[in-house]
């Protein structure tokens, strides 16, 4: 079973409760590349409280942490952008 950006949307909102959210399926601009048959690639960005005065590297895990039934159902790549209130 393939995952879509309405699967990611769904659990990032369950778990980090964002503000603002936006996810893009970039997997059409990595058409033939080798990971591409293992998964979809994604852009995440999003701005949530949970956020408040977390390095950028705790930010990224509790993004991975929200998604980690989804990843082996197939998310080969994911680019975050996670911003807490208020920040540029």
């Amino acid at each position: 079973m393939s995952v879509s950006s309405d699967d990611i949307r769904r659990e990032l909102h369950a778990t980090l409760h964002p503000e603002l959210l936006e996810v893009q399926d970039d997997s059409h601009l990595h058409a033939g590349h080798a990971g591409a048959r293992e998964g979809r690639h994604f852009t995440v960005r999003i701005v949530s409280p949970r956020f408040e005065g977390l390095s950028r590297l705790a930010r990224h895990r509790l993004v991975y942490d929200a998604l980690r039934s989804l990843i082996p159902r197939g998310i080969h790549a994911l680019a975050i952008e996670a911003h807490a209130p208020g920040e540029p």
